[in-house]
């Protein structure tokens, strides 16, 4: 039976998104594991904004069920002042009925972001992103040293998750190191799934 690994993010420039795309393209090396990559939508801070049920590009927006029955997840955001970024917490904030059902417990989940400067707290926007799914049970996967790129990467890349230096103006182009580990953290993510169930 193929194992489904919800791969969901919020991206504002679309460095998040191409870094799901990566995460997936490593869950899918890994046999009978399929990667279902959804995106969350924006919220207003000054009133209450509805969207359209069916974004404008991109991946389409996730629903319960969807992060309910997958076998494992990727998790993605924006560094935003060392913080996940509110449209992700505001869906993350709606998922209490899964909280009291303990549907994400035992699930393997792995995290990933993208910040202007290689100082600018990625590694806290992924500390962030992991309290929530540490609530719902979910077991946190990393990347380990044994990854030759975590050493040696002068751009992005922790052992927390996956992450990206997208510059002061989000420009910059995915590194190869910072590829090499979004498909490393996919693919070391379904493994784990495929183990788990």
């Amino acid at each position: 039976m193929t194992k489904k690994i919800l791969v969901l993010y919020y991206t504002r420039y679309g460095a998040t998104a191409k870094m799901a795309q990566f995460i997936a393209r490593g869950v899918e090396s890994v046999p009978n594991v399929e990667a279902i990559i959804r995106t969350v939508p924006a919220v207003s801070t000054v009133c209450e904004a509805v969207e359209d049920t069916v974004p404008a590009d991109g991946a389409p927006y996730v629903t319960l069920d969807e992060l309910k029955n997958c076998d494992g997840l990727a998790l993605g955001s924006p560094t935003r002042f060392g913080n996940m970024a509110a449209p992700l917490k505001y869906f993350l904030d709606s998922t209490s009925g899964l909280w009291l059902s303990g549907s994400l417990t035992g699930k393997p989940a792995a995290v990933f972001t993208s910040s202007a400067s290689i100082h600018g707290g990625q590694e806290s926007t992924l500390l962030s992103m992991m309290l929530p799914l540490l609530h719902h049970g979910a077991l946190i996967v990393g990347i380990p040293y044994t990854e030759p790129a975590l050493t040696s990467t002068k751009t992005g890349g922790t052992p927390y998750g996956a992450s990206h230096v997208a510059g002061p103006e989000s420009k910059a182009a995915i590194s190869d190191d910072e590829k090499t580990l979004c498909l490393a953290l996919g693919k070391r993510l379904a493994e784990i799934a495929k183990k788990l169930a």
